[in-house]
């Protein structure tokens, strides 16, 4: 594997992974609010 190729992967995991993190924290949060305010638990 060549260094530019490797480089490259260690640089751009991390933002995939942020942006997974986001769409799950982004989910996580929108039924956190629902249920607060439907008043009932969110498990």
């Amino acid at each position: 594997m060549s260094t530019l190729l490797l480089t490259g992967y260690v640089l751009i995991w991390p933002i995939i992974v942020a942006f997974v993190f986001y769409f799950l924290a982004r989910g996580f949060l929108k039924d956190w609010s629902r249920a607060r305010k439907d008043g009932r638990p969110i498990i």
